[in-house]
């Protein structure tokens, strides 16, 4: 383990109802995120990253996925993915985003699901108990809006001032009763061509 590590926490919510209907399946919207002391305060302007970007992201990455799979279940039961940072107000928010913008981070995960879609993301600065959000979506298939979801938590005393904060969230299904169709059915209707949305 990283000696920078101070502690790891756990979101856990299982949604019964939504719009006075039951979902069912239940949704299950969980989060994994691990505070760790910034390696790079203090030291001033760091022009290099990376030595400590191959040092902490890949154990930060197989620990968080590991943990979120155990709460999963399987990586099969998760369905949507994202990850997320927040830098401490000391620190930049590129310290923060080294820690989860590198395959080394990012990989585990990826891999554990058996995903093809990029891991949607946040990154920010705050100071403790500065709200975590994880935007997720499917993990196959980005144009899919159901799964569209945002896991959401705090964390009381992190990060300090100069802590990071990196994150892995995930949902076991999509939004119960979603109901505003896909990416796709709106390309159709505005005669797009879904490989070139933007007709460039």
């Amino acid at each position: 383990m990283i000696p920078e590590l101070r502690k790891v926490i756990t979101f856990d919510e299982d949604i019964h109802t939504e719009g006075g209907r039951a979902s069912d399946p239940v949704l299950r919207m969980i989060g994994v995120a691990a505070v760790v002391e910034n390696p790079w305060a203090g030291r001033g302007f760091v022009e290099d990253l990376q030595p400590e970007i191959q040092r902490m992201a890949p154990v930060l990455g197989k620990m968080l996925t590991d943990r979120l799979i155990t709460l999963a279940g399987s990586g099969d039961a998760i369905e949507a993915y994202g990850k997320a940072c927040i830098a401490g107000t000391s620190c930049e928010v590129e310290h923060a985003s080294a820690l989860i913008h590198t395959l080394q981070f990012g990989n585990f995960y990826r891999e554990a699901v058996d995903a093809k879609s990029y891991l949607g993301f946040t990154n920010t600065r705050g100071p403790a108990n500065t709200q975590i959000q994880i935007p997720l979506m499917d993990k196959h298939d980005t144009g899919r809006r159901s799964h569209y979801l945002t896991v959401q938590f705090s964390i009381y005393d992190a990060p300090d001032v100069n802590e990071l904060v990196v994150a892995l969230g995930a949902a076991t299904r999509g939004r119960p009763h979603h109901r505003i169709g896909d990416r796709y059915s709106d390309l159709a209707a505005l005669g797009r061509d879904v490989e070139n949305p933007a007709g460039v």
